[in-house]
């Protein structure tokens, strides 16, 4: 459950220093925005994930169940990286920046499998 408890913290500290920057980086983007609110709606729903990583940061095993949507969170994004860099339609930051995803989800499915013994939480 340790190993569980650091992999679930760190996603969300990383996630919240890379997010909460951009609240303030939308003149910094080359075009400019023509749908401003994906983007502020983007950062928003990812700062929420990052409330759903504290939780299973705190109590793993009574979590657990979470930690498959949180995979399916990273897979996410990760996957759409690759595919849009192949496209040659994405920066090789951005291409980083999934890979980083796909890192986290990763480690976050040896969590989910590492705590597979563990009983379930008494309620």
């Amino acid at each position: 459950m340790k190993f569980a408890r650091w992999v679930f913290l760190f996603a969300a500290i990383y996630g919240v220093l890379a997010l909460v920057p951009m609240y303030f980086q939308e003149a910094m983007l080359a075009p400019a925005l023509t749908h401003p609110e994906f983007y502020y709606g983007f950062i928003g729903v990812a700062l929420a994930w990052q409330v759903l990583f504290l939780q299973l940061a705190r109590d793993p095993l009574r979590h657990r169940p979470l930690m498959i949507p949180a995979m399916l969170e990273k897979l996410g994004f990760g996957l759409a990286m690759l595919v849009l860099y192949a496209q040659h339609r994405l920066p090789t930051r951005m291409l980083l920046a999934g890979c980083v995803d796909l890192l986290f989800m990763a480690l976050f499915l040896l969590a989910w499998w590492r705590m597979r013994h563990h009983g379930p939480v008494a309620r």
